[in-house]
C-alpha cells in the first residue's frame, strides 16, 4: 500500500465530472478517480478548511465515530473491479478493527475529516488505470499518466466549486 495525499479536486472539462487526483505522500505517482458532486463538494469543502452551517454526511459520520469511541485508522482504495475503484475503511474500536467496504469519494472525504492517512494498492498506481470515461493518457502506465499530467493544463480540469 502506498500513502497518498489529495492532490487535486476538480471538473473534467471533457465529461463535466468531478475529478479527485490523488498524489504519492513521499513520490510523484498519481491517481485519478472520477467521482460524484456531492462527493466532489465535500472534499472541496474540508481541503478548504470551511464548515457549513449543518453537517454534511462525511461530518455525521465522523462524529458518529467519535461517539462510539471509535477512530478511523485508515481509508484504502484496494481494487479496481469492472471499471469501478473499491475502497475500504479501518475503524478501530477498543481493541477490535473492522474493515467496512466502502466508496473511495466516501472514503477521501471522511479520511480528511477525521485526519486519518489515505493508502492507494501498489498495482493501482502501477497500471491499475482509471476508473471511468474522463480523459484517458496513452497506454495504461504510470509514466503515461505523469506525461498526460504534465501536459494538462490546469484550466482543463477546471476548478470545482460547490
Amino acid at each position: 500500500m502506498v500513502r497518498m495525499a489529495v492532490a487535486h479536486v476538480g471538473l473534467d472539462r471533457a465529461t463535466n465530472t468531478p475529478v479527485v487526483i490523488l498524489k504519492e505522500a513521499a513520490g510523484e505517482r498519481t491517481l485519478q478517480i472520477w467521482i460524484g458532486a456531492p462527493e466532489a463538494n465535500a472534499i472541496a469543502l474540508e481541503l478548504r478548511g470551511e464548515k457549513p452551517e449543518r453537517p454534511m454526511t462525511h461530518d455525521l459520520l465522523a462524529q458518529i465515530l467519535t461517539g462510539l469511541g471509535a477512530t478511523l485508522e485508515r481509508a484504502s482504495i484496494v481494487v479496481l473491479k469492472t471499471n469501478t475503484y473499491m475502497a475500504e475503511l479501518l475503524v478501530r474500536r477498543a481493541d477490535r478493527h473492522f474493515e467496512i467496504d466502502a466508496r473511495p469519494s466516501d472514503s477521501i472525504a471522511l479520511a480528511l475529516r477525521a485526519g486519518a492517512p489515505i493508502f492507494v494498492a501498489e498495482d493501482l498506481i502501477n497500471g491499475g488505470g482509471p476508473a471511468d470515461e474522463g480523459p484517458q493518457p496513452e497506454g495504461g502506465d504510470p509514466d503515461a499518466l505523469r506525461r498526460f499530467l504534465a501536459r494538462l493544463d490546469p484550466e482543463d480540469l477546471g476548478r470545482f466549486h460547490p
